[in-house]
């Protein structure tokens, strides 16, 4: 079995369900008491969100970078940024390490083309939604990619770090989620990513009239697949 890495903390609050989903995909494979070999780096959050703020993302991929060498040194055999914006360093991190990072876009982009999904919306950070080092990832693959409108974007972000980076879940910003997914439906949109690894702690499928793809879950599983092939 490999030895998966993560790189999490970015919040810690959405690197939880990445150490569940792969040994539960890990047991129910392979039965009996079978678990992952994981290695877990957990990096100080806010360190990592003052570089954001602040644009000085070649510092925060420094950061990531090192945390990368750690793992592998650690003897793991493939790595993870347990977060979708901090996919904005990918090659930074890359760069650092022998061993693969799994990019988390291209992940959702596989699952998404076999389910044969043409026009999808985009919902995570205002990084992720408005830079292209994400989306551009999706477009190359040949999606249509919608985001929404300006104000949502700032409400989205809002929610994503003011309430469930520190672990707040809230009923109403569950259903200005729901909102806006409706909207991008509206717009063409066939099914929705949720792009922020925070973002399905809070959005259900029954929370939304569009098929969701949770980064997470798919960026969790390929991980488990990899380590037992």
């Amino acid at each position: 079995m490999k030895i998966i890495g993560l790189i999490g903390g970015m919040s810690w609050e959405s690197t939880i369900p990445y150490y569940s989903i792969i040994n539960e995909y890990v047991k129910n494979t392979l039965g009996g008491l079978h678990s992952a070999k994981i290695i877990l780096y957990s990096v100080e959050f806010d360190e990592i969100e003052k570089c954001q703020s602040s644009g000085e993302w070649e510092r925060s991929g420094e950061i990531l970078g090192e945390a990368a060498k750690v793992l592998e040194n650690g003897g793991a055999d493939l790595i993870l940024i347990c977060t979708n914006t901090m996919h904005k360093v990918f090659e930074q991190v890359q760069s650092c390490v022998s061993v693969p990072v799994l990019h988390i876009a291209e992940a959702t982009a596989d699952v998404l083309e076999k389910d044969g999904r043409k026009t999808v919306g985009l919902l995570g950070t205002k990084y992720t939604m408005t830079q292209d080092f994400y989306k551009m990832r999706l477009v190359s693959r040949g999606f249509e990619v919608l985001i929404p409108d300006e104000k949502d974007i700032e409400i989205i972000n809002r929610i994503i770090f003011d309430e469930l980076c520190v672990g707040m879940i809230k009923d109403e910003s569950r259903n200005e989620f729901s909102r806006v997914i409706a909207e991008l439906k509206a717009k063409g949109a066939e099914a929705v990513i949720l792009g922020c690894t925070e973002i399905g702690l809070l959005v259900k499928p029954e929370n939304s009239v569009l098929p969701i793809y949770d980064t997470t879950v798919i960026h969790a599983t390929v991980a488990a697949k990899k380590a037992i092939e």
